[in-house]
């Protein structure tokens, strides 16, 4: 069974503000590229984790969308 993220959790998410979302982002988006680079070169053990790492991007990014929105 998959690790959870900290971050995967909808009610965590909104609890956050708009800076921590976006710090979160970037975090997400900097492992993502050197998971795919490290990828590119010797195959990861877990190349699931590419993409569990780009669909929890786009939750954070789906929340920081609805803050901005106001919902």
């Amino acid at each position: 069974m998959a690790a959870k993220s900290k971050t995967s959790n909808t009610q965590d998410l909104n609890a956050l503000s708009v800076e921590d979302i976006r710090n979160n982002i970037q975090d997400a988006e900097l492992r993502l590229k050197k998971m795919t680079f490290s990828h590119a070169i010797t195959p990861i053990d877990n190349p699931m984790g590419i993409r569990i790492l780009r669909r929890e991007i786009a939750r954070l990014k789906t929340a920081q969308r609805r803050k901005q929105l106001g919902f």
